[in-house]
């Protein structure tokens, strides 16, 4: 049954202060005549958040939560994609979709504290988001009322609502000059929209905000050493801090070497394409970072089979199926392959290039006493003739059928 408007007495909405959230809380009023409650999850938005506890009042909400998640973003969400090695599609990090179901689990928990009738959200109706934060919402309060204005309001495009802003006096940073749409975290900030919905077009330098173009880039190298702990970063150069601060330093080391930028077409849970830039200095270095640890601490065989789940982990995390069962599974398996990925790695950074120069751990399985091209006691190369020998016997069965025709 369709709960109506006239049943909906209070909601939470997922807040940022930007365009769409922002005309949302006077939407909400308008359509539903209910009390609206705004809520923004700190997830590393820094300068984003100044003064939002004033605009949201301001722009009709009763109260609003602005709570700090950024550790528990760092630890709990990025550094399980980072174990996992997960990338959508080989390229993006997924700075976006990761964030999403901790923003709308916490949201759910609000809603429950604040005895709220709906949970909304600013997701468009051709995004993945809507996906992401829904999917969380129904995982975790199968009874919620989901309201998604974008499917449900008169507007069509971004300038709509700009013109809409400007009538109802609300502020906001989005402008006809500069339309893109934009999402930052402690791990990124995206770009979407605008003069980006044309693939040939290059993204104008003044819109970066993480990192120098490799060209401005110090012309010497810097270098870095990350240590991790069953596969978690826990230190940069010795110094031992907090997952996100982490993060944080990552993201001003390797943004000011160029590090991180990347300009893909991805293939949209919903169907189409879309053109994303993205800015991930940080959590870039610490895959390249990761993989190397792995590649001296790390079984042959438990990679090959970690690696094989990597398309499916990163889809799952994309389209939004953080809190499914199948996710739980794979999450405890991915858990289990990181014990003893624990040592130091060094990087070198130059102008927008991430090199591993170095890496190290008590826990290696890097033997050099194999793996010498010198004389070596340990290892008979004659024996390697038995071995190739047992492996080509069906390769030398079927190459004998085919000579018999």
């Amino acid at each position: 049954m369709v709960q109506a408007k006239k049943d909906v007495k209070k909601v939470v909405v997922a807040y940022s202060g930007g365009l769409d959230t922002s005309i949302i809380l006077q939407w909400l009023k308008d359509q539903y005549n209910c009390e609206v409650i705004a809520y923004c999850a700190d997830v590393g938005q820094e300068e984003e958040l100044a003064g939002l506890k004033e605009k949201a009042i301001k722009q009709g909400a009763s109260k609003i939560y602005i709570e700090d998640l950024r550790e528990e973003f760092a630890r709990d969400f990025v550094f399980f994609a980072l174990k996992a090695n997960a990338i959508y599609e080989g390229a993006y990090l997924m700075g976006t979709s990761i964030a999403r179901p901790l923003i709308a689990k916490r949201q759910i928990e609000i809603a429950r504290e604040e005895h709220a009738d709906a949970v909304a959200h600013g997701a468009t109706g051709k995004g993945n988001d809507q996906v992401r934060f829904e999917l969380t919402c129904y995982a975790l309060a199968p009874h919620i009322r989901v309201i998604a204005p974008w499917r449900e309001w008169a507007f069509t495009a971004r300038e709509e609502l700009i013109d809409y802003a400007k009538q109802h006096g609300i502020d906001v940073s989005v402008s006809r000059e500069k339309p893109y749409s934009t999402d930052r975290n402690l791990m990124h900030i995206s770009y979407e929209g605008g003069i980006l919905e044309d693939p040939w077009n290059e993204p104008d330098e003044s819109m970066f905000r993480l990192s120098l173009s490799p060209e401005k880039a110090p012309d010497f190298p810097r270098y870095i050493e990350i240590d991790f702990v069953d596969g978690m970063p826990v230190a940069v150069d010795g110094r031992l801090t907090a997952p996100h601060e982490i993060v944080m330093l990552l993201n001003h080391i390797a943004g000011e070497n160029g590090v991180g930028r990347i300009d893909v077409v991805e293939n949209r849970f919903v169907g189409m394409k879309s053109r994303g830039v993205y800015e991930t200095p940080g959590v870039t270095v610490l895959h390249v970072a990761h993989r190397a640890m792995e590649s001296i601490t790390m079984d042959r065989e438990v990679m090959h089979l970690r690696d094989s789940l990597i398309t499916k982990i990163s889809e799952l995390i994309y389209y939004g199926f953080w809190y499914s069962p199948e996710m739980n599974a794979l999450r405890a398996f991915i858990e289990e392959t990181q014990k003893g990925v624990t040592g130091t790695v060094r990087i070198k950074l130059y102008k927008g290039n991430c090199i591993v120069v170095g890496r190290k751990s008590e826990r290696s399985l890097y033997m050099k006493d194999f793996a010498t091209f010198d004389k070596d006691a340990v290892y008979d190369q004659k024996d390697a003739s038995g071995f190739i020998r047992l492996n080509a016997l069906r390769l030398r069965i079927k190459a004998m059928l085919d000579e018999r025709g």
